[in-house]
């Protein structure tokens, strides 16, 4: 079975790289981008639609229906495909198939056109006039969609995040919006599986207020349907600020069925939420990191940071925190987002982080929101190797039932973990160093965090050096608040074990045979030389 992903793997890339070697001094960067990503989209929704209108042709025939009049009307009703997206005649992959090489340019446009016309499933997915606006030569556009035809969904689609994998081969290889502060949209499969893990979103609303290609949501969707769960049950929303973006996530979850709701444009989380007064029970996401051009001077007054202070201008960071936390319901809303390490412990940040820990009763501010910090190991994104931290935020720590589990009180508790040393997972043929978390790793971090949640653990005890502490209120405060794990989680001082006596004598006797050694071969040597007929003077 490895090996068949393996295979798949290389195809899929071998695709890609065919595509960019014919488009290789045809177009932009970004149009490479947007062309290629449009064109498997366009392939992988009709693909999808023609076997399931073959599917749906048969069940009619099955059902006695013979008319050719009559199934042609029904196959023609978009209500009739369910979970899977309609695609119109004019925008059917079969159609570019048939279509000569000097026509496909303002064909592949027309088809463009029809999508955004067709109802909201498709509408925002695709730049209008992309093609006419390249102008590719004929023989190219033709290459290049012959080389897309070979991507099948029955190979690539069924359990992977396709549009995902095509942005991340971007990103590796093109290095589109390298940094996390351009727009770093792609996060891993592994770490969006550790964040399901930690908050099971399985049932609810679900929301990503920078949800980049969606892959959030796709993935989480691939979890929970591995969970027995039902993606159906969960109502997606998400908010992006950058329109190529946007039109990507679009893309991702139509191509899947996801029924999502992302605003009818993209916009900012900050200036335009487009979610206005509703709140979630699960939050996911993956925020740029240390994102510093997000503030407007409309937003000093902003309801989200009334009560916990105004986030530096300079970075967006406790924006997110805030913004996410505003978007949590009240009781019993989790959130499991990502941030850069630096937000642990920043200064100009102390105020906001007390009032999330420990609250102000004299303002009545409730505190308590943070459930756990959990550092992640290095490399585990393309765009960047740097450390990140998981946040779990939980607007219930009091204990009760949750999806089964009873769970204790856990007021004024925060559960740290420390996870950088978990690289053991490198993954082979990258062109940098990339290490994933591995599935039993995501298991085991997850169940550390429900034993310390459960009923009958105490909370005071709950610790293993070099990986996990449950740390109290007291604690924290006299640590200033800050959320760095290694202050609090114990770390084994290996130097002081360690017999120095004995290993200065070992290494002493070591050395000693070495010098031996060369003595008497130097000596051997010599005399080779001398019974050649070389002087060697001793």
């Amino acid at each position: 079975m490895a090996k068949k992903k393996k295979e798949e793997t290389l195809n899929l890339e071998t695709i890609l790289f065919n595509c960019r070697d014919y488009l290789r001094s045809n177009a932009t960067l970004n149009d490479k981008r947007d062309l290629l990503l449009t064109l498997v989209f366009l392939r992988f929704i009709g693909e999808k639609f023609e076997d399931a209108q073959e599917t749906l042709r048969q069940s009619f025939i099955e059902s006695g229906i013979t008319d050719e009049t009559i199934i042609s009307m029904r196959l023609n009703n978009p209500r009739a495909y369910g979970g899977t997206a309609f695609v119109p005649e004019k925008a059917r992959w079969s159609l570019f198939l048939e279509t000569p090489s000097e026509k496909l340019n303002s064909t592949l446009d027309d088809a463009l056109q029809c999508l955004e016309e067709s109802g909201d499933a498709l509408k925002g997915c695709v730049r209008l006039g992309l093609f006419t606006a390249i102008n590719l030569e004929k023989s190219v556009i033709k290459k290049v969609l012959d080389e897309v035809n070979k991507i099948s969904h029955k190979v690539f689609g069924e359990q992977k995040d396709l549009i995902g994998r095509v942005y991340e081969y971007f990103l590796k290889s093109f290095a589109v919006n390298a940094s996390k502060e351009e727009g770093e949209f792609y996060t891993p499969h592994d770490v969006v599986e550790l964040i399901a893990a930690f908050i099971e979103p399985y049932d609810g609303t679900l929301y990503d207020p920078c949800c980049g290609s969606g892959g959030m949501f796709v993935q989480c969707a691939k979890y929970v349907e591995e969970k027995d769960g039902d993606i159906a049950q969960i109502n997606v929303y998400g908010q992006e600020n950058d329109p190529a973006t946007y039109r990507l996530a679009k893309m991702n979850l139509a191509v899947r069925g996801i029924s999502h709701h992302l605003g009818d444009r993209n916009a900012s989380s900050f200036t335009n939420d487009l979610h206005k007064g509703l709140t979630f029970d699960y939050i996911m996401a993956n925020p740029p990191f240390n994102l510093k051009r997000w503030y407007d001077t409309a937003l000093s007054t902003d309801p989200r940071w009334a009560d916990y202070g105004v986030p530096p201008e300079s970075n967006a960071n406790y924006a997110w925190i805030l913004h996410i936390l505003s978007k949590l319901k009240a009781g019993h809303g989790v959130a499991g987002f990502l941030l850069a390490n630096g937000a642990l412990g920043d200064s100009d940040t102390y105020n906001i982080r007390r009032k999330l820990i420990e609250g102000d009763k004299g303002k009545n501010i409730e505190g308590d929101k943070v459930e756990a910090i959990i550092v992640l190991p290095r490399e585990l994104f393309y765009a960047t190797d740097i450390s990140v931290t998981l946040w779990i935020l939980n607007q219930n720590k009091k204990g009760g039932t949750y999806h089964g589990r009873r769970l204790r009180d856990r007021s004024g508790e925060i559960l740290f973990m420390d996870l950088r040393q978990w690289t053991t997972n490198t993954v082979k043929g990258e062109q940098k160093k990339k290490v994933e978390l591995h599935s039993d790793q995501i298991r085991r971090a997850s169940e550390i965090y429900f034993r310390w949640q459960r009923e009958g653990t105490d909370g005071t005890q709950y610790a293993e050096p070099e990986l996990y502490r449950s740390v109290g209120i007291r604690e924290l405060e006299r640590n200033d608040f800050t959320l760095v794990p290694s202050r609090y989680i114990e770390f084994v001082d290996r130097d002081s074990q360690i017999d120095y006596h004995k290993v200065l004598s070992t290494t002493a006797s070591t050395v000693s045979e070495l010098l031996k050694r060369q003595t008497e071969n130097d000596k051997r040597l010599r005399q080779a030389l001398k019974q050649l007929g070389y002087d060697c003077e001793e």
